[in-house]
């Protein structure tokens, strides 16, 4: 009964973790409504892989770097996760709009416009931002056993994946029905995960600029 629960627990971290990698797999189906079957696979798998990366980060940074740096070190860390997730999904949103204004300037069609390729780095930012919130699970799982919290980043990131999959085709279908409006919305929507993110974790932000101020 403990172990499905367990499971069960899981799947529900990785279900609420997964959320912005899904909104931004969306984002990319709506960009690159040609994408092959291929990198949309790519992309459920760069989602997963930081999903399960992040929170195994936050957890050696808990239970050995602490130890060894102090318990400041994981406070500072959590300081960073908001500013480094709005700037980066900031920086990705508002190229995409660039890009999809840009489309639309040109009035081109689905048939004979240039097909957007996005790229290998576009899709690593992207994973990294989406993802760098888990740091804090990895963080508040020091306690647990290794084995247990290993397993249970495994569970997250296969989740992420299973989301991600569907969150990119169903971006595909409406990215060929709307075409550049469909890349511009893809745009907003990173620009408003970067802000969730950031105004999520706003006592963190807060924090950290007291914490800022009082050095000087």
């Amino acid at each position: 009964m403990e172990t499905f629960i367990w499971i069960i627990t899981a799947i529900g971290l990785g279900a609420g973790l997964a959320m912005d990698a899904c909104a931004a797999s969306m984002s990319n189906g709506l960009s690159e409504p040609n994408m092959k079957h291929k990198k949309g696979f790519l992309i459920a798998g760069l989602f997963g892989f930081f999903q399960i990366l992040m929170p195994v980060l936050g957890y050696l940074a808990i239970t050995v770097l602490s130890s060894s740096l102090g318990e400041n070190f994981s406070k500072v860390f959590g300081y960073l996760v908001p500013w480094i997730a709005l700037i980066l999904l900031l920086f990705l949103g508002i190229k995409t709009i660039i890009e999809g204004v840009h489309e639309g300037k040109e009035n081109e069609t689905i048939e004979n416009k240039k097909v957007k390729n996005i790229t290998f780095g576009y899709l690593l930012l992207q994973a990294v931002a989406t993802s760098i919130d888990a740091l804090s699970v990895g963080i508040i799982y020091g306690n647990v056993a290794p084995l247990e919290a290993y397993l249970t980043f495994a569970i997250v990131g296969l989740v992420t994946f299973g989301i991600c999959i569907a969150a990119v085709y169903i971006g595909k279908k409406f990215g060929t029905l709307f075409a550049n409006k469909a890349t511009i919305a893809g745009g907003i929507i990173l620009i408003a995960i970067g802000l969730e993110i950031f105004f999520t974790h706003w006592s963190d932000v807060v924090a950290g600029i007291n914490a800022l101020i009082n050095l000087f």
